[in-house]
């Protein structure tokens, strides 16, 4: 997977990208299998709705909110 780092998006190359890496690639957690002891304890907004779906497919357009560490915007490139 080719994955661009931006400042307040991350361009994908594939078609979607699960929460749980999107929370890797921010740095929140250090590796897959943090994810779901993570989003238990943690509230995470997408597209202004609570999730907390380590699976769930985040595609073009769609905007992350992890409260204390930032706002995300996946962009298809």
């Amino acid at each position: 997977m080719d994955v661009k780092k931006l400042a307040d998006s991350i361009k994908i190359n594939t078609e979607y990208i699960t929460l749980g890496q999107l929370l890797q690639m921010m740095d929140v957690i250090s590796s897959g299998g943090m994810a779901k002891a993570f989003l238990s304890e943690n509230m995470v907004y997408i597209n202004g709705e609570e999730d907390n779906r380590r699976g769930r497919k985040l595609r073009n357009g769609d905007v992350v909110l992890v409260p204390g560490e930032g706002k995300i915007q996946i962009q298809q490139g």
